[in-house]
């Protein structure tokens, strides 16, 4: 294995991303800033100079993974006869882990997700032969320092606010991340229009706890309506949410503003009191209910996304069998659904009674399985319904393109539509994670 250290300033990046849609944000913010350096995008994470892994902290296993990761990156450089790349690790590990990185993997740039702008000076300090580290949470916004949007995909998403100050005892988040951060309306704003302006036809509004993003007053529904006036935006949808922070205000957008698309993500994390009470969530399992009652009155036709965690420390069956029948009440039309994982330094890495692994596969496999249930069933009630499909990306077949319905489902159909287009579809058939649709009408930008 090569150990020399990168000998000049790279000519070539590469950039992967792990973990949640704030990590790919960060990620296309991170290949612009060194574009912006004059360095060239490449896919080809062995032939770049530089590779800059983007961490998620989450889950045990995506840790390991960028260890992994680093390994092969070097292996495969050894194997080619080339000089090891340049390694950056950015994120949540990053935040959490720096200076065992640079210990543990050599590593030549170490960089959080508050101090990413910095990653073309750490860049250059690496090239000279420096490693560079930098895991502070500044003040001062990263945002005003990144470089212009200047071209996106028809689908672009969009931080509007970090940070968490929830505190759930399973979560890094407070850690890596930081305290929550709302950034100011009138930068979003124009942001949003840069990214119109740019191509996109939807935009996604990202944060830890996007709906408690607040400004002089302001709340996350006014940020909405506001984006919605912006001549061009087709779509506006926001991710991830706290069931503390839906207001009243943000139900009403739903009914009223037309861009802003029927699907929420309100995670949830268990259906049993006594676990969400462990968890430190600040809801009930019928404070949800009632919420969710609330949101469809105002938008019967929405779509519901919702988390899960099966074997927190203390669940018992009866616990999970709450859980079960929240999901059996709710039908989400998807959910994700992850077994108990302890991260270090969180309250819940340290609580007794931690679940067998072998229960928290049963529990796991027996949870995705009534979320399956209803994710298809979901899908399967869409047949027949015409809908309008932002068309994305080619398929794998001669004519085919996939786009996203309003549901946030994946849609396939035979078109001469160019991605970006808008195209009224009928849904003809329906899989666990997909429609078939043909296009029915064609929708002039």
């Amino acid at each position: 294995m090569s150990h020399q250290p990168p000998a000049d300033q790279p000519r070539t990046f590469h950039v992967k991303s792990f973990g949640c849609q704030m990590n790919v944000y960060d990620g296309e913010r991170m290949a612009e800033l060194m574009a912006a350096q004059g360095l060239t995008a490449t896919q080809d994470a062995a032939a770049a100079d530089l590779v800059v892994l983007n961490t998620c902290h989450i889950r045990e296993k995506a840790t390991e993974k960028v260890y992994s990761d680093i390994g092969r990156l070097r292996k495969d450089a050894a194997a080619q006869g080339r000089a090891r790349p340049m390694i950056a690790v950015a994120g949540c590990v990053a935040q959490a882990e720096g200076a065992e990185i640079v210990a543990r993997a050599k590593v030549d740039v170490v960089v959080g997700p508050q101090a990413y702008h910095n990653l073309p000076d750490l860049v250059a300090r690496a090239a000279a032969g420096v490693p560079a580290l930098d895991t502070d949470m500044p003040t001062a916004s990263k945002f005003g320092q990144l470089p212009a949007r200047r071209r996106v995909g028809p689908s672009a998403f969009l931080t509007v606010q970090e940070g968490c100050d929830k505190f759930c005892t399973y979560c890094v988040v407070p850690y890596t991340r930081g305290a929550e951060i709302s950034r100011p309306f009138e930068a979003i704003v124009d942001e949003a229009k840069a990214l119109v302006d740019a191509g996109a036809r939807e935009i996604t509004l990202l944060g830890q706890n996007v709906n408690a993003w607040t400004d002089e007053g302001r709340g996350l529904h006014d940020l909405i309506r506001a984006i919605d006036r912006i001549n061009g935006i087709a779509r506006i949808r926001y991710t991830t949410s706290h069931p503390n922070d839906m207001t009243q205000g943000l139900i009403d957008a739903h009914r009223d503003v037309e861009t802003l698309m029927p699907f929420l993500h309100l995670p949830v994390q268990a259906g049993s009191d006594r676990v969400l009470r462990a968890m430190n969530r600040s809801h009930t399992r019928d404070s949800y209910l009632r919420l969710i009652d609330r949101i469809r009155t105002a938008r019967p036709d929405i779509a519901l996304s919702g988390d899960f965690i099966v074997g927190f420390p203390g669940e018992t069956e009866a616990d999970f069998a709450e859980t079960l029948s929240l999901v059996d009440t709710v039908a989400h039309a998807q959910a994700f659904s992850f077994k108990y994982s302890p991260r270090p330094g969180t309250p819940a890495a340290t609580m007794a009674d931690q679940v067998p692994a072998a229960v928290m596969d049963d529990r796991l496999q027996r949870l995705q399985a009534a979320l399956n249930r209803d994710q298809h069933a979901f899908n399967a009630a869409s047949i027949g319904r015409r809908c309008t499909v932002l068309i994305e990306r080619k398929g794998k077949l001669p004519g085919q393109m996939l786009g996203k319905s309003p549901w946030l489902q994946s849609v396939h159909l035979l078109t001469d539509a160019a991605i970006g287009d808008l195209v009224e579809v009928e849904v003809t058939s329906a899989g666990p994670n997909s429609l078939g649709a043909v296009e029915r009408l064609r929708q002039v930008a």
